[in-house]
């Protein structure tokens, strides 16, 4: 009845639409000050320690290496490389949007960053072309998803940290699963260009494909640096981000120069407001955790699952529609660094791998950034093709329905997102 009692409270608090990190401490205080007999000074503790963790690190890196990408012109350049390849397919510039999308995504670690980066630059040019507003904004509110499964991804590193996982592991085991969600958005846009005659274009020479992969290797090199460095242990993957901040300002100021050094100062501030909001909620969902931990509720909630002798099946069926609906009401940071806690004891309880069911949580925030009410990804696109969240909600939906789908293959064949770590020894 407390916990119950607690959920009730923190979801009030957010219909009212207080910002999630508020209400995630008013509830966490209400809690501590009037349901518990916990000490405070054990919570400041826990406070401390909770979120001196290395890992964390890694968060304000990726976001000011996303940013410093947004603004640098790479983007740009990995369109014409993506267009290059199979511009002359049906519908050739939404599938360039979706590689584009697949290829940014492996820099960013973000989803909106992905949105805002491919979406200004191919979104108008579509709409030159004569492609329907919606049928582009659809493909790009959906690929741009693939920001936080393709690796470098920021909610795998906050499950990390909310699991004592491994982010290493979380990495590579999204490559597989992100790569197949790419096909397959790839393919609902053939698909529906196919059966409505939308635009191609003219076949790139191999002179035109090399010369648009020589201006873009600068920005594909990151992906190799972040996934290699980490694979061989030459650093780990908060070192991989601080590299790849570096990497990622020398390569947009100095060597494509199309961000100058007085715009500098903007793309740090900006990044170091994303970062603060992102740590302070990090530091209520520690204090909410270590709440809910201290009264035995993920240990009771196991407990009550192999009671009613719920297996494995049914468990993950209950996650994916927990998870589907919180995306109703909170972004995917938040989920995260509530839900993990609390359902992942559970999940390895009932002999879950740690690290699936890191991919699939991740899966179900894809999901989330694309439906709304609080969608980042929807709001985003909506900012850039200059349409109503509800025209880009019809919009989206064969993609979604394409990304549910992949959601229940993720869920119960466990071997997509294990197979590479396994095959590397991981």
């Amino acid at each position: 009845m407390r916990v119950a009692i607690v959920f009730g409270l923190l979801l009030s608090l957010m219909l009212t639409g207080m910002p999630i990190s508020i209400a995630l401490g008013l509830t966490v205080l209400s809690f501590m000050f009037t349901l518990t007999d916990v000490r405070t000074e054990s919570v400041a503790l826990k406070l401390f320690t909770g979120i001196e963790n290395f890992e964390i690190m890694a968060i304000p890196f990726f976001i000011l290496a996303g940013n410093f990408l947004t603004h640098g012109g790479v983007a740009r350049r990995m369109i014409n490389f993506a267009t290059s390849l199979v511009g002359h397919w049906y519908g050739g510039l939404a599938l360039s949007g979706v590689v584009a999308c697949a290829l940014f995504a492996a820099i960013s670690g973000s989803s909106p960053a992905t949105v805002v980066a491919i979406g200004s630059v191919i979104l108008p040019a579509m709409v030159a072309q004569g492609f329907p507003k919606r049928f582009g904004a659809g493909v790009i509110t959906t690929s741009g998803s693939l920001g936080i499964l393709i690796p470098p991804s920021i909610p795998m590193v906050l499950y990390a940290v909310s699991t004592n996982s491994s982010v290493g592991k979380l990495f590579i085991a999204g490559i597989i699963p992100g790569l197949v969600l790419a096909f397959l958005l790839g393919a609902t846009t053939f698909y529906r260009a196919w059966r409505n005659d939308y635009p191609r274009m003219p076949k790139a020479t191999f002179m035109q494909r090399f010369d648009a992969f020589r201006k873009s290797i600068w920005g594909i090199l990151l992906i190799v640096i972040v996934i290699g460095g980490i694979y061989s242990g030459l650093f780990t993957p908060t070192e991989a981000a601080a590299v790849s901040a570096v990497y990622a300002f020398i390569v947009a100021v100095f060597i494509y120069k199309d961000l100058k050094l007085r715009d500098v100062p903007r793309v740090l501030l900006s990044s170091a407001n994303l970062s603060a909001m992102l740590l302070y909620i990090i530091t209520n969902a520690v204090l909410f955790s270590f709440l809910m931990t201290y009264e035995n509720v993920p240990q009771a909630l196991a407990q009550w699952m192999i009671d009613q002798g719920l297996g494995w099946i049914g468990f993950l069926l209950l996650v994916n529609l927990l998870l589907l609906v919180a995306g109703n009401v909170m972004e995917p940071s938040s989920i995260i660094l509530i839900m993990a806690p609390i359902l992942f004891p559970v999940a390895v309880k009932l002999g879950i791998d740690p690290i699936h069911f890191g991919i699939l949580m991740t899966v179900n925030m894809e999901v989330g950034l694309c439906h709304p009410p609080v969608g980042l990804n929807l709001y985003v696109a909506s900012g850039i093709a200059k349409m109503g969240i509800t025209e880009l909600t019809v919009a989206v939906w064969p993609w979604l329905l394409t990304m549910l789908g992949f959601l229940v293959v993720v869920t119960y064949w466990p071997g997509l997102s294990l197979w590479l770590p396994r095959l590397l020894g991981m």
